[in-house]
């Protein structure tokens, strides 16, 4: 992103894929990274290079619909990692994306992460495979503002629902949704991402409301 407020400086060149499976060249840019016995946030933000913003919201929402997501607060991690980046998008003013020194010393280890990435590469090629350029109503100002700020909303609901199984998938699989919308520039991928949203909502509402009944 650029320094810049307006919404005509809103998309930055390295945000623009580079080949026609940019999803995939994402996944295989993070494979990379985790070659060794351990592999921080801080190190796989350097990969990308703190301007490339969409990329790096794609990341954590791959990573809660891995097997990564049962790590221990690593949903709520990747919840705020989604959260800061789509907070910069929303509100531009710096020339690098910024992320705490705390969640950038956050670590997984390489083997887990490698196995994790093998089983993300397929969303990713399916999703290259699929998206195409169209609905670029919903993805252009102002639209694209409106899904930011739900990818901001997103990642910050995901540490509240640490304790219910799969909600962190699903609503990461929203903002995956919407990022490879908005970097593929197909309007109908991001639209799905916002038809996740509610749809999650309702089924968290009536899960919780079963498992209210169920211990009265």
């Amino acid at each position: 992103m650029t320094a810049s407020p307006s919404d005509a400086d809103k998309s930055d060149p390295t945000d623009q894929p580079t080949s026609d499976h940019p999803l995939t060249e994402i996944v295989e840019r993070l494979a990379d990274t985790a070659q060794g016995s351990r592999v921080t946030v801080g190190e796989t933000l350097e990969a990308f290079g703190r301007r490339s913003y969409l990329p790096l919201l794609i990341i954590p929402s791959l990573t809660v619909m891995s097997p990564l997501s049962g790590v221990p607060l690593l949903s709520s991690v990747c919840g705020a990692i989604i959260a800061i980046i789509s907070a910069q998008m929303v509100f531009p003013g710096m020339r690098s994306l910024w992320i705490p020194d705390f969640i950038a010393r956050r670590q997984v280890s390489g083997r887990r992460a490698r196995a994790a990435i093998g089983r993300i590469g397929k969303i990713a090629y399916w999703i290259d495979e699929h998206a195409r350029d169209r609905l670029n109503w919903l993805i252009d100002p102002p639209g694209r503002t409106v899904l930011e700020f739900m990818c901001l909303l997103c990642g910050l609901a995901m540490p509240f629902l640490e304790l219910v199984p799969f909600s962190s998938s699903i609503i990461g699989s929203a903002v995956l949704l919407i990022a490879a919308g908005l970097l593929t520039r197909d309007g109908l991928f991001a639209l799905a991402g916002l038809a996740v949203i509610p749809v999650f909502g309702i089924l968290l509402a009536v899960g919780l409301e079963t498992l209210g009944l169920a211990g009265g």
